[in-house]
């Protein structure tokens, strides 16, 4: 996997720039990458104690046959299996309390999620609700989990969320539809396998959408005003991975090498979110998902290209956005910053395009009418206070009609 980076020029590296903030990073989750390393979840699970694992997935996985795999490989290690494969899109409390009815039932001593990030923010939510009681929204928030965790292994089929070098899990409200993010060290993975091949089985659609997920990941947490020289250093590799990448999956889907790249980056933008944050563009997504049902990768990747134009009118963050665009390639180093913003949201766009997504909201069927609570809930998002440039919800209805033209 070498030919995406011919024209990587890491002696740049040291000339960007890079935050000076501190940092604290512990990583608590072990990476396995490669082709065919789903072939050692059974190793890798019984090196962990478990003997009796719950399989969190959905229908569409167990149809592609990786969970019958994943079984095979487990019980070969002697490590017997139970299987919740009720996980749909955006969990919600309802779906968590259900896995963790069947957990209870089966007796298990750890879990496993196999899937996109929400068979992995199930099997977290799962984890939190049997080892602590209680309810998700006990949870909302950061660190309020007392008792150990059963230990948890993340196996990611879809390159978007960078779920599995997180410890949070963010599940919605069965009632109010809130997303609720619930954070907690205790909840992240033991291990993350990370096996291109099994991204191999996404519909197209699932591809694009998780693949500009992942993008929106790396320039978000490159800009957050929690970013740390750590952070920006998970960012700017993913988005290298992931700027290169996407176009080749998105014209040649069985390219492995190219699903790799992806794969990774989506795991860095994972990390640097967990040191970072996100920003405003991701305050925007949740609204337009929980009202409109539009799927995050494209509500996220329709918004994105007017965040970063907002954020760029900050001159510190509008020079962190020429780094980034010079550290994908899309500019050179040394180049106006401004000239290199606009090459960065061409692209950003561009790619939206490339994937067969939507570039606008009218596209998308959002009514004018409905800009007003869209942006009244935008601003009341967590992930807005991250931002580098203060938001309002005034702010974020001119976003949203721009997103609109």
């Amino acid at each position: 996997m070498h030919h995406l980076f011919e024209q990587h020029d890491h002696g740049n590296r040291l000339k960007t720039g890079m935050s000076s903030t501190t940092f604290d990073w512990h990583a608590r989750t072990r990476i396995v990458f490669g082709p065919g390393e789903i072939d050692r979840i059974g190793e890798l699970t019984d090196a962990l104690g478990v003997r009796h694992a719950l399989l969190v997935t959905d229908a569409g996985i167990v149809a592609a046959g990786h969970a019958a795999h994943a079984q095979h490989m487990l019980k070969k290690a002697g490590v017997r299996v139970t299987v919740f494969d009720r996980v749909r899109e955006n969990p919600t409390t309802r779906c968590i309390e259900d896995c963790a009815a069947v957990a209870r039932g089966a007796g298990i001593d750890g879990i496993i999620g196999l899937g996109g990030g929400s068979s992995m923010d199930t099997a977290k939510g799962c984890n939190f609700i049997l080892t602590n009681g209680g309810r998700m929204q006990d949870y909302w928030g950061v660190g309020k989990a007392t008792k150990p965790m059963l230990p948890f292994v993340a196996i990611p089929t879809t390159a978007g969320t960078g779920s599995e070098c997180q410890s949070a899990a963010l599940i919605a409200d069965e009632i109010t539809h809130q997303k609720m993010a619930c954070l907690d060290p205790k909840c992240a993975a033991r291990v993350a396998i990370l096996d291109p091949a099994l991204t191999l089985s996404q519909p197209p659609r699932v591809t694009a959408c998780t693949g500009i997920d992942a993008i929106a990941h790396a320039v978000e947490t490159a800009v957050t005003k929690k970013r740390t020289s750590l952070s920006q250093l998970f960012s700017r590799e993913a988005f290298h991975h992931c700027i290169n990448a996407f176009p080749v999956v998105i014209a040649n889907p069985r390219d492995l090498e190219a699903r790799g790249h992806m794969l990774l980056g989506a795991s860095l933008a994972g990390m640097a979110i967990e040191n970072s944050m996100l920003g405003a563009a991701h305050s925007a997504a949740n609204p337009l998902t929980a009202h409109c049902d539009i799927v995050h990768g494209q509500a996220v990747g329709v918004m994105l290209p007017h965040i970063v134009r907002f954020n760029s009118a900050d001159e510190s963050t509008r020079n962190d956005y020429a780094q980034l665009a010079a550290f994908g390639g899309l500019a050179h180093d040394g180049e106006d910053a401004a000239s290199a913003v606009e090459k960065l949201i061409a692209r950003l766009t561009e790619l939206l395009r490339q994937a067969r997504l939507e570039t606008s909201l009218y596209g998308l069927g959002v009514k004018g009418e409905m800009i007003p609570t869209l942006a009244a809930e935008a601003a009341q998002q967590w992930t807005a206070t991250f931002n580098p440039r203060p938001v309002t919800a005034a702010d974020f209805t001119e976003l949203y009609r721009a997103a609109a033209r």
